[in-house]
């Protein structure tokens, strides 16, 4: 579990001496550099991956490519060679993309292809021990249920068809890795938040669209009748907007709370994140764009702000 603290505070507090202060530093540089480097490499490998598929002549040749490639890396693995594990990284990270690529050309975007691909990167994932196709994953996970997003001229576009499954499926599976990764050591615990992580997004992706368009439970009503013409149906809601509103808000609020008692940073800047979405979702789409709801929003805001704040001194100050 990752931590922050201010080392020169807990210096002048006593509860640090400068040598301890200075070797955490230096943990806290490398660890920082690493970081930086993945950020590269993950970049780095999504642009090669993209443009060896726009290139390679057939979805056939790209999954050959992708086992070979990805084949190679593995090798490289179970020689324990610490020279080569930048590269071996890339070559599984690398291989595994195209490899789902071409599964995903070559069964046009079916459900079994999707699930294929879901299975394929996580196992992948464990192997390489790969945040990023960890993260792709659970990505992959969420498109099969339809999810999607997209891009076009300064214009982006996100698409949850099936928002309560969505909440309900990723709110599950972020327990489950999260509890999960209690138990499994530094490398695997950093896989299992990852998913965690990245399950959280998709629950807050599924109420912030659930807040707007309601649901009408295609999916769930479809299995339960056996009819697939029920994917297609655009019938009033079932689900109301106010209600994915009203639990989302309930969520945010309680998952921060506890995040701030259980000290885990990044979920409190989540929910604040996604609290702070919400509100101004829900304002704006009520009260529109005019300079007055602007105002009166901005300075709830700021009322709110204050008033974590205040719990936040509070809190600090009790063992």
């Amino acid at each position: 579990m990752k931590i922050t603290l201010d080392l020169s505070k807990l210096v002048e507090e006593g509860k640090l001496s400068a040598e301890e202060a200075t070797r955490l530093r230096g943990l806290a540089a490398q660890d920082t550099g690493s970081l930086a480097i993945n950020i590269l490499v993950g970049f780095g490998v999504v642009a090669v991956s993209g443009g060896a598929m726009a290139l390679v002549p057939t979805p056939a040749t790209a999954l050959v490519l992708g086992v070979a490639v990805f084949a190679i890396g593995l090798g490289f693995i179970l020689q324990r060679n610490e020279q080569w594990s930048l590269l071996a990284q890339i070559c599984l990270v690398v291989g595994a993309l195209l490899t789902c690529g071409a599964v995903l050309a070559l069964g046009q975007g079916a459900l079994g292809a999707m699930l294929i691909v879901t299975a394929a990167l996580a196992a992948a994932a464990i192997v390489a021990r790969s945040g990023l196709l960890m993260a792709a994953a659970v990505l992959a996970l969420g498109a099969c249920l339809g999810a999607r997003a997209g891009y076009w001229h300064a214009t982006y576009a996100l698409a949850i068809y099936e928002p309560a499954v969505t909440v309900v499926l990723f709110s599950a599976l972020a327990l489950v890795t999260f509890h999960v990764s209690k138990r499994l050591t530094a490398a695997y615990e950093r896989l299992a938040l990852v998913a965690a992580r990245t399950s959280i997004f998709m629950v807050n992706f599924g109420f912030w669209i659930g807040s707007l368009w309601g649901d009408n439970l295609r999916l769930p009503r479809s299995l339960l009748h056996n009819d697939p013409a029920l994917l297609h149906d655009t019938g009033p809601h079932i689900i109301p907007p106010v209600a994915f509103s009203v639990a989302w808000a309930m969520a945010l609020l309680g998952v921060g709370l506890w995040a701030m008692q259980a000290n885990r940073r990044w979920v409190v800047n989540v929910a604040a994140v996604f609290g702070a979405i919400h509100f101004y979702t829900q304002w704006f789409d009520k009260l529109g764009r005019g300079p007055l709801s602007f105002l009166l929003g901005g300075l709830l805001m700021l009322g709110f702000a204050f008033a974590l704040w205040g719990f936040n001194k509070r809190y600090a100050g009790k063992p």
